[in-house]
């Protein structure tokens, strides 16, 4: 089992697992509680949230250059930041940021002009490249000021140092234990840093010389200008840095992974891409107020994206005090794991669980799905702040490539999961991009 867990965890789930709403394992380094029912996921995550913190390991995996982020920080810490950056993500500001996701989807059409029609081209690469783009327009404005690719070559390799789960963090062996890949990461975390800090006292310049005349037109603004609605504090410049790079690293290798999956299912369903193309002709020719709410079919192929090949495969919590769950007694330590990507092919509750359905997300539909059964962003307290900033990049990026190219999988190709943080396509994804004669 360990080493299937550490190629790829997904390989752990058994067909059993699919049907049975909770079940206890025990696995080599903790007793493990599976939840995968609605009623009792809503329990853990919601209504006895505080005796479930994230469990060790997500802790060590997090706290490297993301500790005193949003998504590393607990107790009175993250309730400070979360009421902090609440605005900073509020349903108006993320609209405003529509013409740069347009802008950034606009540039990947024009390099993809330039491909030939025999490239094979490994879309999976493009989309992290797409969405590090995206969150340089959109929370720098002015760009990183640094190589992108060698920003997105940096980022990967983070991503595959932090995602490395071995014997030592399973059976809880002390961080001053060195880790393989620790000082190549702390070079890449240095290389990040030095990019932020340049970026922010730049920005902070800015900002002391016209104070009243820089427009929050950016995150970074945003965050720098942010202040606690309770006690007018604003966050530490710290905070500020592990915020960013938690934004850049968590939301780039997440919406990347959900466009690359759109994009593959979309390549499978030749009638839905075509739904979706007719639908980008008509409301990307109009006006930008209210595109995202009029790009329904696109929304619902996101979704379903989400829901077969969710970015985080599983959450995990560990039991603070005696408690239970659907008639299980959970021990104090006990870890309890809810994944995304069993629940959400669950035979209990999805219909053709394993097909490629959107209409499952189209109006009137959708609201007959549990609250507790799709969770591609987490829920509870500390459900991801970017969801609809997320889901608004995703439907956006996505029309504007159906658009104007068709894509198919290149011959020979196998695509198959692997969960390594996010869930990513192992091999990538090779494809053949074919502009469209006419739009």
């Amino acid at each position: 089992m360990l080493s299937t867990l550490k190629r790829n965890p997904l390989e752990c789930w058994s067909a059993d697992f699919f049907e049975l709403p909770i079940a206890r394992v025990t696995l080599p380094f903790a007793d493990a509680v599976l939840v995968h029912e609605p009623a009792a996921i809503k329990h853990v995550l919601v209504d006895n949230a505080a005796n479930y913190r994230k469990d060790p390991i997500q802790r060590r995996i997090l706290a490297v250059g993301l500790g005193d982020g949003l998504l590393s920080v607990e107790g009175e810490r993250w309730e400070v930041q979360r009421r902090t950056l609440a605005p900073v993500f509020a349903r108006r500001t993320v609209i405003g940021l529509t013409a740069a996701m347009l802008s950034a989807g606009q540039g990947l059409v024009e390099r993809w002009r330039r491909f030939a029609p025999s490239d094979v081209v490994d879309v999976a690469t493009e989309m992290t490249l797409l969405t590090l783009n995206v969150l340089a327009l959109t929370i720098f404005s002015d760009g990183v000021a640094s190589d992108l690719d060698e920003f997105r070559l940096a980022m990967n390799a983070y991503f595959a140092t932090i995602g490395r789960i071995g014997a030592l963090d399973l059976f809880g062996v002390p961080e001053i234990v060195p880790r393989p890949g620790r000082r190549r990461l702390k070079q890449t975390m240095s290389y990040f840093e030095g990019v932020i800090d340049r970026i922010i006292a730049a920005r902070q310049r800015r900002l002391g010389a016209c104070p009243q005349s820089e427009p929050a037109t950016d995150l970074l603004t945003l965050l720098l200008r942010a202040l606690d609605p309770s006690t007018g504090r604003p966050m530490s410049l710290t905070e500020v840095r592990s915020n960013i790079l938690t934004f850049l690293s968590a939301g780039h290798e997440t919406t990347a992974n959900t466009l690359a999956w759109s994009l593959f299912l979309l390549s499978q369903a030749p009638e839905w891409a075509k739904r979706v193309r007719d639908e980008a002709d008509r409301e990307l020719a109009g006006s930008h107020e209210g595109l995202v709410e009029r790009l329904v079919v696109t929304r619902a192929v996101v979704e379903e994206a989400l829901r077969l090949y969710p970015p985080i495969a599983a959450l995990s919590r560990s039991a603070e005090r005696v408690d239970e769950v659907g008639g299980v007694t959970i021990r104090p330590r006990a870890l309890i794991v809810v994944a995304p990507y069993v629940l959400h092919r669950h035979r209990t509750l999805w219909d053709r669980p394993d097909e490629f359905d959107p209409t499952r997300f189209m109006p009137g539909a959708r609201a007959r799905i549990a609250r507790y059964a799709y969770l591609p962003f987490g829920a509870g307290p500390r459900t991801c702040i970017g969801a609809s900033f997320a889901l608004q990049e995703a439907t956006l990026v996505l029309a504007m490539l159906i658009r104007h190219f068709d894509l198919t999988l290149a011959p020979g190709a196998e695509v198959w999961p692997q969960q390594k943080i996010t869930l990513r396509p192992v091999n990538g994804l090779p494809m053949l991009i074919t502009p469209r004669r006419a739009n």
